[in-house]
């Protein structure tokens, strides 16, 4: 097959979609053995070029990057044209995986895309106007046009089929794989003393001041005790700003990876999530987990960490207390069954699959 992803999403800082689609790519390189021409189209700036030429380094695939000055805008109106086809810039395909920030016409061959969660459908309060509208006009034409439609859990899936009318049999999950670099062994962050970790984007979505609530009564226990937040700044118009928290902003995985080991305990109050690939990264690295209790992060979970509603500041504090006295390592057998390969295997079936209906 000759298989064009749209690797747009890279020219942006990588946070989960953008880590998803690049483990998507090695994933399908290395389930393909070079059987399969994998061609990654990117049209953007110059900037932008750049940073998937970082991004896809190394893993064997065509890259097309047409430099495209206000790239985002450029995109956006191609989409909503419908014209012209993917196929005037990448040539004959097989198969044509978009993200979710364009969705160009093609002539031919299968069309995918990836749903990563329904939360603009589901919880439109939790996401910018803007995010509503784009992911809205994508998940109409996924739904209209999509050959399959992949989803990256069973939960998301389940969304896919309810929301959007998708038929079930349009639908298949892959789910995402972990970076080697979330590992047990290896440096530790110093903040200077135990603390509790957080990995998110700055956004109401994921449920940061209840965090601050429990940890606030966690704290006048264990006072040595801080709460280090990782990750870019969103819309998130709450302060987080208090006693014995850090923010430490946007960090490289490699630092990300210091901080999943040096942590005392991991915490994700998020009130919705597509998957929750923190969570599974902080398990690889052997670090015990207290999660929100919402069902969306079942599958993230398993039976490896402990579970509590972030909106109960007394049973999420309890959660972490307890946390703090379990030994490490207790999920890396879970965080082991994630893989890329496994990820790059199932969107090849479900092309394949596809091709021959």
């Amino acid at each position: 097959m000759r298989i064009v992803l749209d690797v747009s999403p890279l020219s942006r800082p990588r946070t989960g979609i953008g880590n998803y689609l690049r483990g998507l790519v090695a994933g399908l390189a290395e389930a393909g053995g070079g059987r399969h021409e994998i061609v990654a189209f990117g049209p953007s700036g110059p900037n932008g070029r750049d940073r998937i030429r970082e991004a896809l380094a190394g893993l064997g695939v065509e890259l097309r990057l047409p430099l495209l000055p206000k790239a985002q805008w450029w995109r956006s109106g191609w989409s909503r044209l419908g014209r012209p086809s993917v196929e005037r810039f990448v040539g004959p395909l097989d198969v044509f995986h978009f993200s979710d920030w364009m969705y160009p016409a093609q002539r031919g061959g299968v069309r995918a895309t990836t749903v990563h969660d329904l939360v603009p459908l589901r919880y439109p309060e939790l996401v910018e106007p803007s995010t509503r509208k784009m992911h809205g006009a994508k998940y109409r034409n996924a739904a209209r046009t999509c050959d399959v439609v992949l989803a990256n859990s069973h939960f998301t899936a389940g969304e896919i089929v309810e929301l959007l009318g998708v038929p079930e049999e349009r639908v298949a999950v892959a789910y995402p794989g972990i970076d080697p670099r979330f590992e047990p062994d290896g440096e530790r962050a110093d903040l200077g003393g135990p603390y509790v970790l957080a990995v998110s984007t700055l956004e109401p979505r994921k449920n940061l001041p209840a965090l601050l609530d429990a940890f606030a009564l966690l704290r006048r226990e264990r006072p040595e005790l801080t709460l280090a937040i990782a990750g870019l700044s969103g819309w998130e118009d709450r302060p987080l700003a208090a006693e014995g928290v850090r923010l430490l902003g946007f960090v490289s995985d490699d630092e990300l990876a210091r901080l999943y080991r040096g942590a005392a305990v991991f915490a994700y109050p998020s009130s919705f999530e597509g998957f929750g690939m923190p969570v599974v990264e902080a398990l690889a690295s052997g670090t015990p987990a207290v999660v929100s209790s919402h069902p969306s992060l079942d599958e993230a979970c398993g039976d490896a960490t402990l579970r509590a509603d972030p909106n109960d500041a007394d049973a999420f504090a309890a959660a972490l207390g307890k946390a703090l006295e379990l030994p490490r390592g207790g999920g890396l057998a879970h965080a082991a069954g994630f893989t890329w390969l496994a990820c790059g295997e199932a969107v090849l079936a479900a092309y394949e699959s596809a091709l021959r209906d």
